[in-house]
């Protein structure tokens, strides 16, 4: 087993023999995620560092996870002294650098050192590859019977877009499940939510986020990051696939990706989530100066469930957008 702090190349990971493990996602569906961050704090991280931050160190700590793959650019740079510091506790460390810039020459070097620190070759990374993209194909399938045929719920997509950054260490398991969901997802009748909304940023910190929104008469039908993690571009090349991915980059990419959902879509409004202490708030200023629909800001902290304030605010959105929509709603 090997943690990822964000996600990476997990085709070099699966061709070395290795089982890759997204630490967030262990963080945020533990049995008190709160815990280990106050654990995390007992430690002697501030109250003003990011809670996946003190999430990720406490749940590598508790899960005596030996080694690690530390995204060092295109992620939290908290990543770098909390790498430093788990080093520091025995623990062996890897570190992967997407380059701001997109050169394909920077990524394709952090892909090879990647590969020949793991002991993985060219050949059986290609390999994995095409195994991998099967199971992505039915992510894509999962995707359009959200947005298309209304059939998925906002949960339900990010649930299963988002564990694609690891495929719960065991991508022939995790295809046997998404076959079953599809297969009765396909059967059901659509939603009838009539407000379409995209979700953008990093994925919640908050419990029952997406309930909420549609039991005020919202759907989320665009997960913005967690549908990247999903690798939905068909590329035949690994490197060009891990440069069309948006998230490690600047906004420009992001704001096509965004775009067409917004169209394609036919989005209403779009919930822009922001973490607590996070450098991409800052993201926030650009978002709204780019969309052509309106635009809620929420931003979390420590897990738990959603609270009052925040729930107030989505319902109040929501019923802005029916306001706008009437009488086509």
């Amino acid at each position: 087993m090997i943690g990822i702090t964000a996600t990476v190349p997990v085709e070099i990971i699966f061709a070395a023999g290795m089982r890759p493990v997204d630490i967030n996602n262990i963080f945020i569906t533990s049995d008190n995620p709160s815990r280990l961050v106050s654990q995390a704090e007992a430690a002697g991280f501030s109250h003003n560092t990011c809670s996946w931050i003190k999430g990720i160190y406490s749940t590598v700590i508790a899960r005596d996870i030996k080694e690690i793959i530390a995204v060092t650019g295109g992620d939290c740079s908290n990543t770098i002294p909390l790498a430093e510091l788990l080093a520091r506790n025995g623990i062996r460390i890897y570190t992967f650098h997407y380059p701001h810039d997109r050169d394909r020459e920077g990524l394709w070097s952090q892909m090879d050192k990647l590969r020949k620190a793991l002991g993985a070759d060219w050949h059986d990374i290609k390999e994995v590859k095409s195994r991998l993209d099967r199971v992505r194909g039915k992510l894509k399938r999962l995707d359009y019977l959200t947005w298309r045929e209304d059939v998925v719920s906002g949960l339900e997509n990010h649930l299963f877009l988002v564990t694609a950054s690891d495929f719960n260490g065991d991508p022939n398991r995790f295809e046997n499940e998404l076959d079953l969901f599809l297969a009765d997802a396909e059967k059901r009748t659509p939603f009838d939510q009539k407000i379409r909304l995209g979700y953008l940023g990093v994925p919640p910190i908050f419990g029952r986020f997406y309930e909420f929104i549609e039991s005020v008469g919202g759907r989320v039908v665009f997960n913005e990051v967690q549908r990247q993690f999903s690798m939905p571009f068909e590329c035949d090349d690994i490197v060009n696939q891990y440069l069309e991915y948006t998230y490690p980059y600047d906004m420009a990419g992001r704001l096509r990706d965004i775009e067409q959902a917004v169209t394609q879509r036919r989005l209403h409004g779009l919930i822009h989530y922001t973490q607590t202490f996070c450098y991409r708030q800052i993201y926030d200023i650009i978002l709204r100066q780019e969309a052509r629909i309106p635009i809620l800001t929420l931003e979390g902290d420590r897990p738990g469930l959603i609270d009052g304030r925040t729930c107030l605010r989505i319902e109040t959105f929501v019923e802005m957008l029916k306001e706008r929509q009437s009488p086509a709603i």
